[in-house]
């Protein structure tokens, strides 16, 4: 190709491209946009429902669903678990650390790589209980901040009650469950009285 052709093809090129800037150039000249002589609009503000009640879910408190628990299920659950742990006795490390026998046993007590933030709740004498374990499981960012584990956390609470089951059961001499509080024994009392 000669340089006659390539200044042809060039000026075609920046004439289309200068025919479509003057377009722009014009079309905006036409067409500005206008103040609103409206005003800003103002909304009513909500009016609370007196009459209205927020609706409350109950949950079970941590005890009573840790003996309806299944540790069937929870080994299920604990498929999305094992990718970065291990729970053999004496197992390896992965990404996480092994998980036997960790109900009732100190925080970052294993030969693992933790976090600086477990490391001191470690020191501080944390220990992995029940209550712990579902916090941290539920979001491990929110319960210990600064934690390098990358799961988003589980939010179902029968899925986690099952999960706790499971890494109960993973133990020479599983730890004991814990027992519902006064209160709540005397709830359940009340319950199975107006049931009568």
């Amino acid at each position: 190709m000669n340089s006659f052709e390539l200044n042809k093809i060039m000026g075609a090129v920046f004439g289309a491209l200068l025919f479509v800037v003057g377009i722009s150039v014009v079309a905006g000249m036409l067409f500005q946009p206008r103040p609103s002589q409206l005003g800003e609009l103002i909304l009513p503000e909500p009016v609370e429902d007196e009459g209205a009640v927020a609706e409350v879910v109950e949950v079970d408190p941590l005890p009573v669903r840790l003996a309806n628990a299944s540790v069937e299920r929870g080994e299920g659950a604990f498929r999305a678990c094992a990718s970065c742990h291990t729970v053999d006795p004496g197992g390896d490390h992965r990404v996480g650390p092994n998980l036997w026998n960790v109900v009732m046993a100190p925080m970052a007590d294993r030969d693992f790589g933790y976090s600086s933030a477990l490391q001191e709740r470690g020191a501080e004498g944390d220990v992995w209980t029940f209550e712990s374990l579902d916090a941290f499981i539920e979001n491990p960012r929110n319960y210990i901040s600064g934690t390098s584990m990358a799961y988003a956390g589980l939010s179902n609470i029968d899925t986690r009650a099952n999960l706790l089951a499971y890494l109960r059961s993973l133990s020479d001499d599983p730890a004991p469950l814990p027992e519902a509080a006064e209160d709540e024994a005397a709830l359940d009392g009340e319950e199975e009285t107006a049931e009568d």
